[in-house]
C-alpha cells in the first residue's frame, strides 16, 4: 500500500509551528496526507497551513491549543470529528538547563506534563480510532537524552526516557492491532530547543543536524524499527552506555553537560 493508505488520509501533528513539528508537516504534506496541525501559536499555524494548501493542494485544519490545558484533548478530538485519522506525532515538548535545586518548580513541572502527560491523554484518546481501523503510525519524539541521565538537565532528561519507555511498549501493543509506532531520539538539531533550554551549544560537538533529515529519516523506518537514534555519533553514545557502569556514564555526562551551558560555573 502506499503512504496515505497506510497512514492517511488524515495525520495529527503537535508541536507544529516549528523546528520538527513544522518539518513533519511539511514532508506529509508532500506525501498527500491532510494535516491537522496544533501548537499554542495561531498564527504561526494559520501560515504554515496556508504554504501547505497553496504548495500540496491538501487540506490542512491549524489548531491552537495548549496541551498543558485539561480541555486541550477535547478540543483536539471534536477538531477531528469524523475524519479517518491515519498517523499521530507527538513531537511537542521543552526542556530546561541548570541546577535542579534553583529552576522554577512550576515550569519543571509543566515540563513534566508536556513531555510525559500529554502524549498519554493524546494517545489514549487518539489510539482506539486507529485500532478500529486496524491500520496508522505513531511517531514519539524522544531524545538522545532518553538513553541515559543528564545531570543539569534532569527532568528533561528524565522525562524523554519516559517516553522511550512509553513508545517502545506501544509498539508492541499496538502493533497488535496493525499500528505501527516508531520512537525517534534526535541528538542536536537545528531548531529552537537549546534556546528554550538555556544551551548555549550542544553537549557533543559536531553541527547541528538538518531537522528536515531527522524527519525523512524516521518517515522511512516507521513501521520498519522500534526505535531510530538519528546521527552515526549519537548511536555510538547510545550503545557506550551498554557497556559502561551508569555512573561513569552519570559523571562523565553532567562534566561535559556543565560546560555547554549558560550557567558557566554549574560544574
Amino acid at each position: 500500500m502506499s503512504f496515505v493508505q497506510t497512514y492517511g488520509p488524515w495525520a495529527l501533528v503537535t508541536g507544529a509551528s516549528s523546528g520538527l513539528g513544522a518539518c513533519y508537516a511539511r514532508a506529509l504534506a508532500a506525501r498527500g496526507l491532510n494535516l491537522i496541525v496544533t501548537a499554542r501559536r495561531e498564527e504561526r499555524l494559520r501560515t504554515l497551513a496556508e504554504e501547505l494548501r497553496a504548495e500540496h493542494q491538501i487540506l490542512v485544519d491549524p489548531v491552537a491549543v495548549d496541551l498543558l490545558r485539561p480541555a486541550a484533548v477535547r478540543s483536539l478530538e471534536q477538531a477531528i470529528e469524523d475524519r479517518r485519522l491515519g498517523l499521530i506525532v507527538c513531537n511537542a515538548g521543552f526542556g530546561a538547563s541548570g541546577r535542579f535545586h534553583e529552576l522554577d518548580a512550576r515550569r519543571q513541572t509543566e515540563m513534566v506534563r508536556l513531555n510525559c502527560e500529554a502524549p498519554v491523554r493524546l494517545l489514549q484518546a487518539l489510539s482506539p480510532a486507529l485500532i478500529r481501523e486496524g491500520r496508522g503510525g505513531v511517531i514519539m519524539i524522544a531524545s538522545t537524552a532518553s538513553f541515559q541521565c543528564t545531570p543539569w538537565m534532569a527532568v528533561y532528561g528524565a522525562s524523554k526516557a519516559f517516553d522511550l519507555a512509553l513508545g517502545e511498549a506501544l509498539t508492541v501493543e499496538l502493533g497488535k492491532h496493525g499500528i505501527d509506532v516508531l520512537t525517534v531520539c534526535p541528538g542536536h538539531t537545528a531548531t529552537e530547543f537549546h534556546q528554550v533550554a538555556g544551551v548555549e551549544r550542544a553537549a557533543v560537538g559536531g553541527p547541528p543536524a538538518d531537522p528536515m533529515e531527522v524527519v525523512e529519516g524516521s518517515l522511512r523506518r516507521l513501521g520498519k524499527q522500534m526505535t531510530w537514534v538519528h546521527g552515526a555519533r549519537n548511536r555510538w553514545m547510545v550503545r557506550a552506555n551498554r557497556f559502561l557502569p551508569r555512573s561513569i556514564m552519570a559523571w562523565a555526562a553532567g562534566r561535559v553537560l556543565a560546560k555547554r551551558l549558560q550557567d558557566d560555573d554549574a560544574s
